[in-house]
């Protein structure tokens, strides 16, 4: 038990003089790559943009001789530069917000001694925070926060993250006299501690001697990398479909290379009839002037047909969706951690905080002679002393007392639940005992109880642990008077009923006795029956509902958990997790007496693990994968670790250790089983957005690639220029990335099954989609083009002719061909007969079309020769706008000869 006068603790106004003196705690962060720097990557690593600067040079050279047109390399140049810029900068912007929210709200917490109004308190302050002179509370699953010393109690570190050790390091309290040297590195020390090592078993208290970028941690950060992790299950359907449509862009690249030479050949009015002229001796810069041509043409072909804006997309939709995540108390550590938690088949959760509310309340405490006290001032006096002893001196939670309030911090939320039981009065009592801990161990899930020895007036060993594992050995118990008598089948029966009923209750049991002997293979043997208590823990109310929506989504729900079964499955019941016969509740020694494959054989009908090992999670993950499942693993403890590090997605509880939420990708802050859910439904909403943007541009990619195909061959060489081509992909890659990363999170979407691992991310729905629009986008062009009709409904006076057409009305048929591509953002954006559902929800949609179209008509006016564009009169853009309208109810009628089909979960 700490005292005030134990910790010489900092005042505010101390800390800021010493980070004043000493430095900030805070490390320098990695060198942050620039937009500048970023978008000359962007220029020097993408293929595609080094081969259309070639082609736009030697454009230059053939303008600068006077056989090439300087509007063309003029407006290759822009188109260029602008697509690559607004794709870097909407990138880096969103990745800088993505950094920038995680570095906020990620920083490790730390139980920091800090003095206010001469009162000594524990408060919870961020890493960057402590400074040198400081007093921090470590205990098992911390992450030491900087360089010093163990001035009280003794732990054991991990410290193979500095220097590459494995086996755990003991350090204990420093001797009077002991100095300091911060020069001397040295991890065999007893007594020094080093940022970045995990204590895994015990609790000290450190004091700050080095921090920041001085300690050893700050001087070997830039050498720590972090290690690769698994490809998410979205990332990889991604690689897929990119690769797919590269391999379609490329083909088509080079096919319309081909058509264009042809016509330049065969089809050019002014050198029929036919090759024997093209290929004549003063021919050749034209011929020289068409290859750049086609080649520039098939490259442009490339960058509008590869989906460069799919990673931009997720980058995007991620960092839109931080922000609101974190107004759901859901913190992403890894960017990919939604995406994959919205494939969950498999969701292994822990039981208290996260189902339950983890406000843990003792409510009972029963004698051995089978007596029910519902306060801890009802029990008899010397009895109560007993207990008090029992609780207050095999604990991993600290209690201070200031001005008669009760503090207590550290240790488990039962820990926690036992002090407050106790209250400040038993507290104040169990100092008066001075007692000294001689040895200790920790609780762990394979021993099931935890145990002190103590020194002094009580001089016995102490132990708390799982009632039915300790009543096992105990050979007496302690009357009222605390005189010892014999345990008799009697007493012993009458305990195990009362265990049942409180089991049965959904409550928690926790049983203490005394033992003669010391830590060690004899511990348990012939011990003294001291009592048990019931640890009520309230079911979220929530927490049913969210269960019933990850049922509704296709998610098996397990239970893991450290109760007793039948403590595990009253809960379960309650919370609507087991509700069949067929349902399984089962323990470890269950899981451990099966082999791999009857566990497979049984892990469809199990809800709950009851008196559940660390290894038993890992196992769970383990074969759960080779199931070809996506798992999800929640955890708190240290021994969480390895487990929420192997499945594909891991949620660490906001209150667990720093170790946990390091090896998981997802963070939930408010410890609620309700934001878990909705972590998945965030997950579901970002791969459904992702598939809308490729439903929305590859219906794009696919019409421009036949549009550019089919034009030469009927006359009409290239119905979109380069400088077009190069402005749509601007349009309809970024911006739309824009608009239709930010649709909203629908309830519906928990409706549908989970996403397999090896399913395509382009469904039968979406390729009825893309392939009918696409074909729609691309024979409505053809007419456009070819019949006398719409020709007819444009001006004939124009002052440029391009392929025997107007201005003016090849000027219309890229304005429709543009404003019908972003009206199909209405088709692509919901699977609803009704294109505007729920677009309230997104108005940014609205704004970013609005802008697609305002752009488009002031194109017009200032595009010129560049963007081969004129002016069109009020009644010319009438008609663009009426045509470009059919798209709308062409895409409602694929939808209802179509339906949208999910598979049901019920």
């Amino acid at each position: 038990m700490l005292k005030n006068h134990e910790i010489d603790a900092l005042t505010e106004q101390q800390a800021e003089e010493s980070r004043k003196k000493f430095g900030s705690n805070g490390l320098t962060p990695p060198e942050q790559s620039s937009f500048w720097k970023e978008l000359w990557e962007t220029f020097r690593g993408d293929a595609l943009i080094r081969i259309l600067t070639v082609a736009l040079v030697i454009t230059v050279v053939f303008a600068i001789i006077g056989v090439g047109d300087w509007l063309e390399a003029v407006g290759i140049a822009i188109a260029v530069i602008l697509a690559t810029t607004v794709s870097t900068y909407s990138e880096y912007s969103n990745n800088q917000l993505f950094q920038k929210l995680q570095d906020e709200y990620s920083k490790i917490l730390c139980k920091v001694f800090r003095r206010h109004d001469g009162t000594v308190k524990i408060r919870d302050l961020k890493i960057d925070d402590i400074v040198t002179g400081d007093y921090v509370l470590l205990q098992a699953g911390d992450k030491v926060c900087a360089d010093g010393i163990i001035v009280n109690g003794d732990i054991k570190v991990n410290q193979a993250s500095l220097n590459g050790e494995s086996e755990d390091a003991k350090k204990t309290a420093v001797e009077p006299g002991y100095r300091y040297d911060a020069e001397q590195i040295d991890f065999l020390d007893t007594h020094k501690v080093y940022r970045g090592s995990v204590v895994t078993s015990g609790e000290a208290v450190m004091r700050v001697e080095c921090v920041g970028d001085k300690s050893q941690f700050g001087r070997l950060a830039s050498e720590l990398k972090e290690d690769d992790e698994r490809e998410s299950p979205l990332k990889v359907k991604l690689g897929k479909v990119a690769d797919a449509i590269s391999k379609f862009g490329y083909i088509g690249g080079t096919l319309i290379a081909i058509a264009f030479m042809i016509n330049c050949i065969f089809f050019n009015p002014t050198l029929l009839p036919g090759a024997d002229v093209y290929f004549s001796m003063p021919n050749l810069m034209q011929i020289l002037r068409d290859l750049v041509s086609s080649v520039t043409l098939a490259v442009v072909i490339i960058v509008v047909a590869v989906p460069e804006g799919l990673p931009m997309m997720i980058a995007l939709v991620s960092g839109l969706n931080m922000k609101k995540l974190l107004k759901d108390n859901i913190l992403i550590r890894k960017i990919d951690g939604a995406e994959t938690a919205g494939s969950l088949n498999i969701l292994f959760s822990d039981k208290t905080g996260t189902i339950t509310k983890g406000s843990l309340q003792v409510v009972d405490f029963i004698s051995p002679e089978g007596k029910d006290y519902q306060s801890f001032p009802a029990i008899p006096d010397a009895l109560r002393e007993m207990l008090l002893i029992n609780i207050c001196g095999n604990t991993n939670a600290i209690a201070l007392v200031s001005d008669g309030v009760l503090q207590v911090t550290g240790g488990n939320a039962t820990e926690r639940a036992l002090h407050e039981f106790v209250g400040v009065d038993g507290t104040l009592t169990y100092e008066n005992y001075k007692l000294e801990c001689e040895d200790s161990l920790m609780f762990n899930s394979a021993n099931k109880y935890s145990a002190s020895v103590l020194r002094g007036k009580l001089d016995r060993a102490i132990i708390k642990g799982a009632p039915e594992k300790l009543l096992a050995y105990c050979t007496s118990y302690y009357g009222e008077d605390l005189q010892v008598h014999p345990m008799t089948d009697e007493v012993r029966e009458q305990l195990e009923r009362h265990m049942s009923a409180l089991s049965e209750k959904a409550m928690r049991v926790l049983a203490f006795a005394t033992s003669d002997n010391r830590i060690g293979e004899h511990l348990l043997q012939d011990m003294t029956f001291v009592g048990m208590v019931g640890i009520r823990d309230e079911l979220r109310p929530e927490a049913v509902e969210a269960i019933r929506t990850a049922k509704r989504a296709g998610i098996q729900v397990v239970m893991v958990t450290g109760d007793k079964k039948e403590t595990a499955a009253a809960i379960a019941r309650d919370a609507r997790l087991i509700e069949s016969a067929d349902d399984l509740a089962l323990t470890s020694d269950d899981l451990a007496a099966m082999s791999d494959e009857e566990l497979k054989s049984a892990l469809p009908r199990l809800r709950v693990v009851a008196r559940a090992l660390p290894t038993d999670k890992s196992r769970l993950v383990r074969v759960s994968q080779e199931m070809n499942l996506v798992v999800g693993m929640t955890g708190d403890g240290v021994n969480d670790a390895p487990a929420l590090k192997k499945a594909d997605v891991g949620f660490a509880m906001g209150s667990g250790t720093e170790v946990s939420k390091e090896a998981a990708e997802i963070t939930i802050l408010d410890d609620n089983f309700n934001s878990v859910v909705k972590t998945v439904l965030y997950g579901r909403t970002i791969y459904n957005n992702i598939r809308k943007f490729i439903v929305f541009q590859l219906t794009i990619n696919i019409s421009a690639v036949l549009i550019a195909l089919i034009g030469p061959f009927i006359g009409m060489g290239t119905p979109l220029s380069v400088t077009q081509m190069l402005w749509v992909n601007i349009v309809m890659d970024t911006l739309a990335a824009l608009a239709l990363g930010g649709e909203p999170a629908l309830e519906r979407y928990m409706d549908e099954r989970p996403k397999r691992r090896d399913e395509s991310i382009i469904s039968k729905n979406m390729w009825s989609s893309l392939l009918t629009m696409g074909i729609y986008l691309t024979a409505a062009s053809m007419v456009f083009l070819l019949h006398p009709f719409f020709r007819d409904l444009f001006r004939l006076d124009g002052e440029m002719i391009y392929n025997g057409h107007d201005i003016y009305f090849m000027t219309g048929f890229f304005c429709f061909y543009v404003l019908s591509a972003m009206l199909n953002g209405f088709n692509a954006r919901t699977e609803k007969i009704n294109i505007f559902d729920n677009i309230t929800q997104n108005r940014t949609f609205l704004y970013v079309m609005g802008l697609i179209a305002v752009v488009q008509v002031l194109m017009t006016y200032i595009g010129g020769p560049i963007l081969r564009t004129a002016p069109l009169t009020l009644s010319e853009w009438g008609v663009v706008a009426l045509l470009s309208l059919i798209i709308l109810p062409v895409g409602t009628l694929r939808k209802l000869i179509f339906p949208e089909k999910h598979t049901s979960n019920t």
